[in-house]
């Protein structure tokens, strides 16, 4: 029956492939179910609602994972965009003073338009309009940028005077922080080597079996006093203090919409929700390009086919999610993880989704995995999906230069929208320069215009 409904064989795949690709992909990803509450309850009114938030979560990536399957049946997993969140909480809740209700009603309205864009072609057109050089420039970018962040997770790459430096075991070693973020940079680099080895010699599951791997040792090293937790500074204990335990949902954030506040504040509102529309199109947009080129899904003119679905899928989890209580929830770039693992279908996002469901009542287990152990997944992700940088035409130069800007802005910018931004601006520009628009679709001249706008209004 299995492979009747996901078609292991036709696209390559088992069942045994599958179940590790899904187990992996929510291993890399159950961070956020930690992650977003504490974005989220920085806003007023939210302060104490970190249980529903959780839920919320949890509930609207299931939804949305299945969605994927269903709809597509592509190993596309979803949960709450980190940026949005924060936008979401920091910006639209903080510095712009409106109530959490008013956050969630746009980021509703926001999938409700998504599903239209959806089932009208016109993300479809936004995808394909994308010239095949800029999407492989995107995964490129994807590669770099989530081997950012998982540096940045293990702590490798900390503050600095250059805005970003090296850690220094020397200077932890000198302030009695070695037995906290000290040894959970070594076990990291471990990790890293650990899952690289594992990689070469062709073990199924090696993704899987680094973060595990990786974990053990932080949990002997706790054990043995080598780590000593210090939540002050957000090094928590890697020991489940617990395995079951419901979250908390005394604060009610379902279905709390506000609009009224559509009526009486109108551009405002517009204003609001521009923002949350335009960074998951091209968040969304990024991560499925880089994803389905890793994955060899791309066809020979760079369409993904099936892709109405994946976008589908995406903005449903959207509203669904706004409906529960969260913000913007979109494809995650951590697909790529279990994707590299062999994943290939829908299957692949059914086991994260059905993950999350279980990591309900399996919070404190799921939510001790330490960032050190999950940063050498991403990693290695980031190393693999950094190889099709040869797929560019570096001799032509006006193919060449937009990839450029958009592999080196998606990870210095901390933005896969920026990326995709800099590269269609400039590839618009230099096209133009020197006559070489006759192959180009009319959307990129639309797109670069408004990209143009965004840095301008917003």
């Amino acid at each position: 029956m299995l492979e009747k409904l996901f078609k292991f064989k036709e696209n390559g795949t088992t069942l045994q492939t599958e179940l590790i690709a899904g187990l992996t992909t929510f291993m890399t990803m159950v961070y956020i179910l930690a992650l977003n509450p504490t974005i989220l309850c920085a806003a007023p009114g939210l302060e104490n609602a970190g249980g529903s938030v959780l839920f919320a979560t949890a509930v609207a990536s299931a939804i949305a994972c299945f969605c994927m399957a269903a709809f597509s049946n592509k190993p596309f997993a979803l949960s709450a965009g980190l940026g949005l969140n924060a936008y979401f909480a920091y910006t639209v809740c903080g510095a712009m003073g409106y109530s959490w209700k008013v956050a969630l009603t746009a980021v509703f309205v926001e999938g409700l338009i998504f599903i239209a864009m959806s089932l009208t072609n016109i993300r479809e057109a936004i995808f394909n309009a994308i010239p095949k050089s800029l999407k492989t420039a995107v995964s490129v970018g994807i590669g770099f940028f989530i081997t950012f962040i998982g540096l940045q997770n293990a702590h490798v790459i900390v503050d600095g005077s250059t805005l970003v430096g090296l850690f220094s075991l020397k200077s932890s070693l000198a302030n009695g922080t070695f037995a906290s973020e000290g040894i959970t940079v070594i076990l990291m680099m471990i990790g890293v080597v650990i899952t690289a080895w594992l990689l070469i010699k062709g073990v199924k599951g090696y993704m899987l079996f680094g973060i595990l791997a990786t974990w053990l040792l932080g949990i002997i090293c706790e054990l043995t006093g080598l780590y000593v937790p210090d939540p002050a500074n957000g090094f928590y204990s890697v020991i489940p203090a617990t395995l079951f335990s419901f979250p908390d949902l005394s604060v009610n954030m379902i279905g709390q919409f506000d609009f009224g506040f559509i009526g009486s504040h109108f551009l405002d509102f517009v204003v609001i929700l521009f923002a949350f529309l335009f960074v998951d199109v091209f968040d969304t947009l990024g991560t499925v390009i880089g994803c389905a080129a890793k994955a060899d899904m791309l066809d020979e003119e760079g369409k993904l086919p099936g892709i109405k679905g994946v976008l589908l899928a995406d903005a449903v989890g959207t509203t669904v999610g706004a409906f529960l209580g969260t913000s913007t929830i979109t494809t995650f770039v951590e697909s790529s993880s279990g994707i590299t693992e062999g994943g290939r279908t829908g299957l692949t996002s059914v086991v994260t989704g059905f993950l999350f469901l279980v990591s309900l009542a399996l919070a404190p287990l799921f939510l001790t995995i330490p960032s050190f152990a999950t940063a050498p997944a991403l990693i290695v992700v980031g190393f693999l999906m950094m190889q099709q940088v040869v797929n560019i035409n570096w001799h032509d130069m006006a193919e060449a230069i937009p990839c450029f800007f958009a592999i080196t802005m998606m990870g210095f910018a901390y933005s896969i929208s920026d990326g995709i931004a800099f590269g269609v601006i400039s590839y618009v520009v230099i096209a133009l320069l020197t006559k070489r628009t006759k192959d180009m679709s009319p959307l990129m001249y639309i797109l670069a215009i408004l990209f143009i706008l965004k840095y301008i209004l917003i």
